[in-house]
């Protein structure tokens, strides 16, 4: 079975398991809008592995998930403004010809804070105008939030399949 075959049965997997005492993970898209900028520092550090499977997102989960969905993805090197409306710093990447603003929060409460004041139509605080150029589909799973501006439809669900399959599960105990 390819790598593409297994995530795509993962994801399906994910997707029909209802009736978990878990929020849904959730996605929304938008349409265009402004520049602007926001607030606080992306946390994805590991207890001596380089990548923890703690059931929570890290940057690194999220690249290596990314990597296997088909996407390739670099880093953006250099500040990223902080965004309005989000706790934490984000941290940035080139997909493509996309561009995805990745919010990584301590725990899955940080983030349901954030998202309870944004209007997840223009990924913003309820009544300020929008801080982001062009299409957007903003997608978050567990302490996991991202905004991925594309004008691909195929590009956002690829990236929205990849993300609501969820964070990696943390390692059984031994």
């Amino acid at each position: 079975m390819t790598h593409r075959t297994y995530l795509l049965l993962c994801m399906s997997v994910a997707a029909c398991r209802g009736g978990s005492s878990r929020p849904a993970d959730s996605v929304f898209t938008g349409g265009h809008d402004t520049l602007g900028t926001s607030s606080s520092t992306v946390a994805a550090s590991a207890k001596g592995s380089p990548c923890p499977r703690t059931g929570l997102w890290a940057l690194c989960s999220l690249e290596k998930r990314l990597s296997q969905a088909g996407f390739v993805v670099r880093p953006v090197t250099g500040p990223t403004p902080r965004r309005a409306g989000f706790g934490v710093a984000p941290a940035a990447y080139i997909l493509g010809h996309a561009r995805l603003e990745v919010f990584v929060y301590p725990d899955e409460v940080a983030l349901s804070k954030d998202i309870a004041g944004l209007d997840t139509l223009t990924v913003s605080p309820r009544g300020k105008l929008g801080a982001w150029i062009g299409a957007r589909t903003f997608v978050h799973s567990a302490n996991l939030a991202v905004v991925f501006l594309t004008d691909s439809p195929v590009q956002a669900e690829r990236l929205t399949l990849a993300i609501t399959a969820g964070a990696p599960q943390p390692n059984p105990p031994h």
